[in-house]
């Protein structure tokens, strides 16, 4: 028994050390991307390329997904607002639940699963094909020339996107609410533009997604750099990414609505 209970204590120990050590060298890890981004961002076209890796080619699911998100809402805040009487309020409801929470949190999770897994897979190769130690032998060096564009195009990326959700999120919601179900039309702009606050709703929006921003790319790159190099390492490192980014942007949604709006 005693031994037992020394094992688990033992592999205990082992793993919040071995967690301890990963968020160090995680925290170290950012500090060196900061330090040489200046490097990297004068050549301004490697980080350009990597936005259109991130971005644009995110694009696609990130206004279909919007574009449903928002007729859901239209559809159940309807359903809802109805009871009480207050269906001309439809595009209140709509605009302030994506602008505020699921415009930058769900565009911030289709983010980490479409390009933080794709960046952390592109660097994991690298790595396992000796692509990064070349680099190192010819005096250039990878985290300037590889991770730094990579992450400055995630952060700069991920607020443009969310705005795209939530404005594309709101011409669904105007499609089943006006067109579909017969909602008053100008009521619900009217409505919307009045009750939306530019600085407490949509500044807060795009502070949150810049924040995920900067968690996703953080999380994709040091996966991705810290992977075995091997198939399996890469593919745990690709995991790993959605995995963590998604419960680190969650936390992080939490932490910020608590400080945004807790006096609203």
């Amino acid at each position: 028994m005693a031994s037992k209970l020394a094992e688990m204590l033992t592999n205990l120990g082992s793993r919040v050390t071995s967690a301890a050590w990963r968020l160090g060298f995680a925290s170290r890890f950012f500090l060196m991307i900061l330090m040489y981004s200046g490097t990297s961002l004068r050549r301004f076209h490697l980080t350009i390329r990597e936005i259109y890796f991130a971005g644009v080619l995110s694009l696609i699911i990130i206004l279909v997904s919007g574009l449903f998100v928002g007729m859901v809402l239209g559809l159940q805040g309807y359903d809802t607002l109805q009871r009480y009487g207050s269906a001309e309020a439809l595009g209140v409801l709509v605009s302030l639940s994506l602008v505020r929470e699921l415009g930058p949190v769900v565009s911030a999770l289709l983010f980490a699963s479409r390009a933080g897994s794709a960046i952390t897979a592109e660097i994991g190769l690298m790595k396992a094909t000796e692509q990064l130690s070349a680099m190192e032998m010819m005096a250039v060096n990878p985290i300037a020339r590889v991770v730094a564009p990579r992450f400055w195009a995630g952060v700069v990326s991920m607020p443009l996107l969310a705005a795209l959700f939530s404005a594309m999120g709101i011409f669904g919601g105007y499609l089943v609410g006006v067109k579909l179900i017969g909602v008053d039309e100008g009521s619900f702009w009217s409505q919307m533009q009045a009750s939306v606050d530019f600085r407490e709703d949509i500044i807060n929006g795009v502070i949150k997604s810049f924040v995920f921003g900067i968690i996703i790319s953080w999380i994709a790159v040091f996966e991705g750099y810290d992977s075995e190099p091997t198939a399996e390492g890469v593919s745990g490192a690709t995991t790993r990414t959605v995995v963590t980014s998604s419960l680190a942007v969650l936390a992080a949604d939490f932490i910020l609505t608590a400080f945004m709006f807790r006096g609203a």
